[in-house]
């Protein structure tokens, strides 16, 4: 058995190697053998803890151990006010999202917010839309996904669209999904997926991301309460959303084929009432997650 002295003196090479073993090392809360991340989260998880108290529910943020998150919106907060709360926190904003009329009228302006807040990634979560979503509307968004897309390229930010499930109607031999992504181009538009929104209307995330690969570089991880009705509307009440691992998702399969799939980012976003409840649970329930 080694001395303290050089048990001391091991473990602080092995930091810096990563070579010895029977040290341990750091890692990331939500982060384990198998699910390695990164993971952050979807701030609108906690909106309305935001409406009444900023600063506070940011604390509450960093308490949970989180380091990177996505944004949506600034709660009435200049972007660079926004930034510096972020910062002081500890947190990293890596995405965030915006309103669709915005990419539709001025791209500059969402590129030149993205940039205030340090954004790697901009996105859109909901096209505008009457009824069932269909061809017209389809082919119109990704005609502005990709002028998006181009304009804010130049401002070295990644332009994505969100899957809200109402994109699932059939279209041929597939869906109006299939066919915004054929009319987007790769270079400019890349893919945020929201398991809930894929489950929701009864497709399966394992094979979208197989035959996606390399599309979706975001990831919304969110699990359905048992016996969620399930349609095409892209719209659900917000309890059904319930902690990891408590509902229907598939999870091993799912974190492996995200993984073969070259995800690159994962946000937990839970819209119940008691997020704030489930959220350590979740990171808890990535961390043991085997795949």
């Amino acid at each position: 058995m080694k001395s303290p002295t050089l048990l001391a003196l091991t473990c602080s090479a092995s930091l810096a190697v990563a070579l010895f073993t029977g040290c341990s090392t750091s890692k990331s809360v939500g982060t384990g053998a198998s699910f390695k991340g990164p993971i952050g989260l979807q701030l609108y998880s906690l909106r309305g803890d935001f409406a009444k108290d900023v600063p506070g529910t940011m604390a509450k943020v960093k308490d949970f151990g989180i380091k990177y998150v996505e944004l949506a919106g600034t709660y009435n907060m200049p972007p660079e006010q926004f930034l510096a709360l972020l910062e002081s926190n500890q947190l990293k904003a890596i995405s965030g999202h915006f309103n669709f009329d915005m990419y539709r009228t001025n791209a500059h302006a969402v590129a030149h917010q993205a940039e205030a807040l340090g954004l790697k990634y901009a996105g859109c979560a909901w096209i505008p839309h009457t009824g069932d979503f269909d061809e017209k509307e389809a082919r119109a968004a990704a005609e502005v996904f990709n002028n998006a897309g181009k304009i804010l390229a130049e401002h070295g930010i990644k332009f994505f669209y969100h899957t809200h499930g109402y994109e699932f109607q059939p279209h041929g031999n597939g869906t109006l999904f299939d066919l915004i992504m054929a009319e987007t181009d790769p270079r400019l538009v890349s893919y945020e997926m929201d398991i809930f929104w894929i489950v929701h209307p009864n497709q399966d995330p394992v094979k979208l991301l197989e035959k996606y690969d390399r599309r979706f570089e975001l990831m919304h991880v969110k699990d359905m309460k048992q016996g969620t009705p399930r349609n095409l509307t892209g719209k659900s009440d917000v309890n059904n959303d319930v902690q990891l691992g408590t509902g229907v998702m598939e999870w091993p399969g799912i974190l492996a084929a995200a993984k073969k799939a070259g995800v690159k980012w994962y946000f937990i976003e839970d819209e119940a009432d008691a997020a704030a409840q489930h959220i350590p649970g979740s990171l808890k329930f990535l961390e043991g997650a085997k795949f």
